[in-house]
């Protein structure tokens, strides 16, 4: 008797094309990702002394009523992502990625760049997007990332009615003056910090740049837009800080929250 675990296969009944027919075919690889200067294109690479990302809800709400000055000089193109509803001039309802100058001064006019990051970025192109706003066009030499805090990956609870705000630093961001780094604690142990924010202060780590990741939460609330509108407004020349608490009901349909002791400044007294 012949054993079935053993023995041969008997032949297929189909031939081997038609056996192809059942394999999906690999679909073509996307376009990298790039950015397109505005003209006249300026000489890169670009060198800030600082480079300020938002992808955080309230710093993007800060970016666009608080820097009315501001001068748009790039923008950064997914290709698999449309354009489609998106408004002649920048907007915050727009799905884009643009970078931004802060000075008019001819001299230094890459001093400060802002990027406001308006759309989702899978992270399978973290990576890609993060090299091309650090290390390879734009060569800053230190760089403030502002995002929120995902509860999911946040070891502990978090209070809706509570701010908070947390930091995360390069090596070379904690061997600088006590004096120009943020006064913030430190992303508690245990916690997770994932996507484009994650990969851009590794890049910062890996090009050895004074890099400093601020999250904050909740992701919608008017102590975390003042929060952020208190932290740029020591640090970016120009903010106006009278336009920070314009269209706050936009983050938060509560009233009477409450404030942590880091949310006290000068700028709101």
């Amino acid at each position: 008797m012949e054993d079935v675990l053993t023995e041969n296969p008997p032949p297929s009944r189909f031939f081997q094309e038609d056996l192809n027919n059942f394999t999906p075919s690999p679909e073509p690889p996307l376009p990298s990702p790039f950015i397109v200067f505005s003209n006249p294109k300026p000489e890169l690479p670009l060198k800030p002394s600082l480079l300020i990302i938002a992808l955080s809800s309230p710093s993007l709400h800060i970016f666009h009523s608080c820097l009315p000055s501001k001068t748009l000089i790039g923008t950064l193109i997914i290709p698999e992502l449309p354009f489609s509803g998106n408004t002649v001039e920048p907007s915050l309802q727009d799905k884009s990625c643009n970078v931004y100058s802060l000075s008019d001064n001819n001299e230094n006019e890459n001093s400060v760049l802002l990027v406001s990051v308006q759309l989702p970025v899978s992270p399978e192109r973290s990576n890609l997007v993060s090299r091309l706003l650090i290390g390879q066009d734009i060569v800053p030499e230190r760089v403030i990332i502002l995002d929120s805090i995902q509860s999911r990956n946040f070891r502990g609870r978090l209070s809706p009615d509570e701010a908070l705000a947390a930091k995360l630093e390069t090596s070379s961001e904690k061997k600088a003056a006590a004096t120009s780094r943020l006064n913030l604690d430190y992303f508690p142990s245990g916690s997770v910090i994932d996507g484009l924010s994650a990969s851009l202060l590794s890049r910062c780590q890996l090009k050895n740049i004074r890099g400093t990741l601020v999250v904050s939460w909740p992701e919608f609330d008017p102590s975390v837009v003042r929060f952020v509108g208190g932290l740029l407004k020591s640090i970016v020349p120009g903010l106006d800080n009278k336009s920070v608490g314009k269209d706050l009901e936009m983050y938060s349909s509560r009233s009477g929250l409450k404030k942590d002791a880091w949310l006290d400044s000068d700028l709101y007294t």
